[in-house]
């Protein structure tokens, strides 16, 4: 059960209206819902998604009256913008903090995040609760948000020793109405895992698109471009400024992720090279099972939906 009076989200995009949408869109488990209120980085995207019904009342954030007003009474804020805003726009939120307002975040990376907030919110620090949601699309921005986006999908949040644990379970309720499946695990275990299995994969995708457009015969090469290289690289067509801030965020993880990589394409490159097919083939055999077992437990598990883009 989920019920607020004042909702305010900073970022009212894919992530931020999503989570709109969904609480609008299920009210049978929920509570009484009140009002959500939409910061974003200027009037127009604010203005967008009020004239859409993703929000209530829109506030740019250069307006700190506005923002005052959102944040006065708040419920719950949530901070759905790339993780190198994080510290700034807690900076801006802690200035008109009420003692029982509950912060939390959609930021891919959390320990930066959880470090930020350290810095911003001080002895107030218990009232934010680390998330993630891991859900996404190509498409950004108010106009791709889906009130079904968290449906099935995980949401992670990493609870600080500080965090009430009623407030850790409140934003869970949330993610729950919004149709996700709630994990929890440390700040450190989360980045680890997401390197590997979201920033890594992310970083890959860009890179191949990139290589293919520094050979002088790039537009011959994706002109004949078919269904493997859409399917690789269909998460290249993501955000460039989120990705940029996650790599940096999150670059020991990442870059340990990195030198994995490059030691199994060094390993491919070395096969390739003096025509080893046994190395290639079973290589490829381990893979190809690992993959399969992977897409059966998937969807043995319910109706989890694959996303597009899991940040």
């Amino acid at each position: 059960m989920f019920s607020f009076n004042k909702l305010a989200i900073f970022g009212v995009g894919l992530i931020g209206g999503s989570l709109a949408r969904a609480l609008r869109a299920q009210p049978a488990g929920l509570g009484p819902l009140g009002q959500i209120f939409g910061i974003g980085r200027s009037a127009s995207s604010a203005a967008r998604a009020l004239e859409l019904g993703v929000i209530d009342h829109a506030v740019a954030l250069n307006d700190e009256t506005g923002v005052a007003h959102a944040l006065a009474d708040a419920d719950v804020v949530l901070i759905a913008a790339p993780v190198a805003q994080t510290q700034s726009l807690l900076e801006q939120i802690a200035r008109h903090l009420g003692p029982r307002t509950i912060v939390t975040d959609a930021g891919s990376t959390k320990c930066g995040v959880i470090d930020a907030a350290r810095t911003a919110l001080g002895s107030r620090i218990g009232q934010f609760v680390p998330g993630h949601p891991i859900a996404g699309r190509e498409s950004s921005g108010v106009d791709a948000a889906l009130a079904d986006l968290y449906e099935g999908r995980n949401v992670v949040l990493c609870p600080l020793p500080e965090n009430a644990r009623a407030d850790v379970e409140r934003i869970g309720a949330m993610w729950r109405a919004a149709g996700a499946r709630l994990h929890e695990m440390s700040a450190a275990q989360h980045d680890a895992v997401f390197a590997a299995v979201s920033h890594l994969p992310h970083v890959a995708s860009f890179a191949m698109v990139e290589a293919i457009l520094r050979a002088p015969d790039a537009a011959l090469k994706l002109s004949f471009a078919a269904g493997g290289f859409r399917d690789f690289t269909r998460i290249a067509a993501s955000s460039p400024e989120m990705w940029r801030d996650i790599c940096i965020a999150n670059r020991a993880a990442l870059l340990r992720e990195l030198d994995a990589y490059t030691g199994v394409l060094a390993t491919l490159r070395a096969a390739i090279d003096t025509g080893d097919g046994a190395v290639l083939e079973s290589l490829f055999a381990r893979s190809r099972e690992a993959r399969a077992d992977w897409g059966r437990e998937r969807a043995a598990s319910s109706s989890i939906k694959t996303p597009p883009e899991a940040g």
